[in-house]
Protein backbone atom coordinates (compact mmCIF):
# COMPACT_ATOMS: atom_id res chain seq x y z
CA UNK A 1 0.00 0.00 0.00
CA UNK A 2 1.19 3.53 -0.86
CA UNK A 3 0.45 6.63 0.62
CA UNK A 4 -0.44 9.39 -1.64
CA UNK A 5 0.36 12.78 -0.82
CA UNK A 6 0.02 16.03 -2.06
CA UNK A 7 3.35 17.79 -2.73
CA UNK A 8 2.91 20.27 0.00
CA UNK A 9 2.17 17.79 2.25
CA UNK A 10 4.82 15.29 1.44
CA UNK A 11 6.65 14.20 4.57
CA UNK A 12 10.36 13.61 4.04
CA UNK A 13 12.83 10.96 4.85
CA UNK A 14 16.30 11.58 5.36
CA UNK A 15 18.22 8.02 3.82
CA UNK A 16 21.25 7.06 6.21
CA UNK A 17 23.56 4.84 5.22
CA UNK A 18 26.29 3.29 3.90
CA UNK A 19 25.51 3.63 0.23
CA UNK A 20 27.54 7.32 0.41
CA UNK A 21 30.76 5.17 0.21
CA UNK A 22 30.03 3.11 -2.91
CA UNK A 23 31.14 3.82 -6.90
CA UNK A 24 27.98 4.83 -7.93
CA UNK A 25 26.78 6.67 -4.34
CA UNK A 26 25.06 9.52 -6.59
CA UNK A 27 23.52 7.07 -8.85
CA UNK A 28 21.85 4.79 -6.33
CA UNK A 29 20.98 8.35 -4.05
CA UNK A 30 18.95 9.30 -7.15
CA UNK A 31 17.38 5.71 -7.31
CA UNK A 32 17.27 5.92 -3.76
CA UNK A 33 15.18 8.68 -3.68
CA UNK A 34 12.89 7.64 -6.54
CA UNK A 35 11.52 4.49 -4.48
CA UNK A 36 10.56 6.70 -2.03
CA UNK A 37 8.95 8.64 -4.40
CA UNK A 38 6.76 5.66 -5.05
CA UNK A 39 5.98 5.48 -1.64
CA UNK A 40 4.58 8.83 -1.20
CA UNK A 41 8.20 10.53 -0.02
CA UNK A 42 10.62 12.99 -0.53
CA UNK A 43 13.84 11.16 0.15
CA UNK A 44 16.73 13.10 1.16
CA UNK A 45 20.57 11.34 0.37
CA UNK A 46 23.14 12.41 2.37
CA UNK A 47 24.99 13.52 -0.99
CA UNK A 48 22.16 16.15 -1.48
CA UNK A 49 24.46 19.06 -0.46
CA UNK A 50 26.45 21.56 -2.09
CA UNK A 51 30.09 20.33 -0.71
CA UNK A 52 32.89 21.55 -2.45
CA UNK A 53 36.48 19.68 -1.46
CA UNK A 54 38.53 22.81 0.76
CA UNK A 55 42.09 22.81 0.77
CA UNK A 56 41.77 21.20 4.11
CA UNK A 57 41.02 18.09 4.30
CA UNK A 58 39.89 19.01 8.11
CA UNK A 59 37.49 21.99 6.76
CA UNK A 60 36.33 19.56 4.50
CA UNK A 61 34.97 16.85 7.01
CA UNK A 62 33.48 19.80 8.77
CA UNK A 63 31.81 21.06 6.10
CA UNK A 64 30.05 17.34 5.13
CA UNK A 65 29.43 16.68 9.20
CA UNK A 66 27.60 20.09 9.28
CA UNK A 67 25.93 19.47 6.08
CA UNK A 68 24.37 16.18 7.10
CA UNK A 69 23.13 17.65 10.14
CA UNK A 70 21.38 20.37 8.15
CA UNK A 71 19.90 17.63 6.15
CA UNK A 72 18.76 15.27 9.10
CA UNK A 73 17.51 18.38 11.06
CA UNK A 74 15.69 18.99 7.78
CA UNK A 75 13.85 15.85 7.00
CA UNK A 76 10.64 14.50 9.01
CA UNK A 77 12.02 11.14 9.86
CA UNK A 78 15.15 8.90 9.07
CA UNK A 79 15.44 5.40 7.40
CA UNK A 80 18.40 4.28 7.96
CA UNK A 81 20.97 0.64 6.76
CA UNK A 82 21.82 -0.87 9.63
CA UNK A 83 23.06 -4.01 7.98
CA UNK A 84 27.11 -4.61 8.75
CA UNK A 85 29.50 -2.00 7.74
CA UNK A 86 32.89 -3.15 7.34
CA UNK A 87 33.04 -5.92 10.27
CA UNK A 88 30.04 -6.85 12.32
CA UNK A 89 28.05 -3.60 13.21
CA UNK A 90 26.64 -0.65 11.71
CA UNK A 91 28.26 1.91 9.64
CA UNK A 92 29.22 4.19 12.65
CA UNK A 93 28.08 7.61 10.73
CA UNK A 94 24.79 6.04 10.30
CA UNK A 95 24.30 5.41 13.66
CA UNK A 96 25.14 8.77 14.97
CA UNK A 97 22.75 9.95 12.51
CA UNK A 98 19.96 7.60 14.40
CA UNK A 99 21.27 9.15 17.32
CA UNK A 100 20.64 12.42 16.07
CA UNK A 101 17.26 12.13 14.84
CA UNK A 102 16.20 10.54 17.91
CA UNK A 103 17.56 13.62 19.52
CA UNK A 104 15.51 15.26 17.62
CA UNK A 105 12.31 13.53 18.17
CA UNK A 106 12.62 11.98 14.64
CA UNK A 107 10.41 9.19 14.21
CA UNK A 108 13.49 6.55 13.13
CA UNK A 109 12.94 3.29 10.87
CA UNK A 110 15.74 0.84 10.09
CA UNK A 111 16.29 -1.79 7.41
CA UNK A 112 18.46 -5.19 8.10
CA UNK A 113 18.32 -7.74 5.55
CA UNK A 114 18.60 -10.62 8.43
CA UNK A 115 16.98 -9.29 11.47
CA UNK A 116 17.39 -12.35 13.64
CA UNK A 117 18.52 -11.70 17.25
CA UNK A 118 22.33 -10.85 17.53
CA UNK A 119 23.07 -13.77 19.64
CA UNK A 120 21.71 -16.12 17.04
CA UNK A 121 23.68 -14.19 14.19
CA UNK A 122 26.87 -14.39 16.18
CA UNK A 123 26.58 -17.86 17.53
CA UNK A 124 28.91 -19.18 15.32
CA UNK A 125 31.24 -17.06 16.93
CA UNK A 126 30.67 -17.52 20.97
CA UNK A 127 32.19 -20.00 22.79
CA UNK A 128 29.62 -22.44 23.99
CA UNK A 129 31.63 -23.05 27.24
CA UNK A 130 31.79 -19.54 28.14
CA UNK A 131 28.90 -17.58 26.07
CA UNK A 132 31.71 -15.30 25.33
CA UNK A 133 32.24 -13.72 22.02
CA UNK A 134 35.73 -14.82 20.09
CA UNK A 135 36.88 -11.11 21.03
CA UNK A 136 36.59 -12.37 24.91
CA UNK A 137 33.43 -9.85 25.60
CA UNK A 138 29.80 -10.80 26.44
CA UNK A 139 27.13 -10.61 23.13
CA UNK A 140 24.36 -8.33 24.14
CA UNK A 141 21.39 -10.61 24.48
CA UNK A 142 17.71 -9.08 24.68
CA UNK A 143 16.03 -11.04 21.51
CA UNK A 144 17.14 -7.96 19.14
CA UNK A 145 18.94 -7.72 15.51
CA UNK A 146 21.22 -4.46 16.44
CA UNK A 147 22.60 -2.86 19.95
CA UNK A 148 19.53 -2.06 22.35
CA UNK A 149 20.52 1.65 21.61
CA UNK A 150 19.09 1.37 17.98
CA UNK A 151 16.54 -1.57 17.96
CA UNK A 152 14.64 -0.06 21.07
CA UNK A 153 13.97 4.10 19.47
CA UNK A 154 13.89 2.32 15.63
CA UNK A 155 10.74 0.53 13.81
CA UNK A 156 13.44 -2.65 12.39
CA UNK A 157 12.26 -3.45 9.52
CA UNK A 158 13.54 -7.21 8.16
CA UNK A 159 14.70 -6.84 4.56
CA UNK A 160 15.88 -3.54 2.46
CA UNK A 161 14.73 0.40 1.92
CA UNK A 162 11.73 -0.84 -0.29
CA UNK A 163 10.34 -3.23 2.81
CA UNK A 164 11.36 -0.04 5.27
CA UNK A 165 9.27 2.65 2.72
CA UNK A 166 6.41 0.07 3.13
CA UNK A 167 5.83 -0.16 6.73
CA UNK A 168 6.48 3.91 7.16
CA UNK A 169 3.74 4.01 4.43
CA UNK A 170 1.27 1.70 5.88
CA UNK A 171 2.24 3.24 9.49
CA UNK A 172 1.67 7.09 8.19
CA UNK A 173 -2.02 5.51 6.83
CA UNK A 174 -2.59 4.09 10.02
CA UNK A 175 -2.13 7.49 12.20
CA UNK A 176 1.37 5.42 13.62
CA UNK A 177 3.80 7.56 12.00
CA UNK A 178 3.20 11.30 12.29
CA UNK A 179 5.53 14.53 12.42
CA UNK A 180 5.29 17.03 15.26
Amino acid sequence: MTFSATPASVPSVYLAGFEVFRPDAADTGRAMKALCAEYGFRGIFPLDKDIRPLPDRLDTARAIFEGNVRLVRQADFVIANLNAFRGAEPDAGTVFECGLAYALGKPLYAHLADARDQAERLAAEIDPATGLHRDGMNVENFGLPVNLMLAIPATVVEGGLEDALRRASADLAAGVLSFG
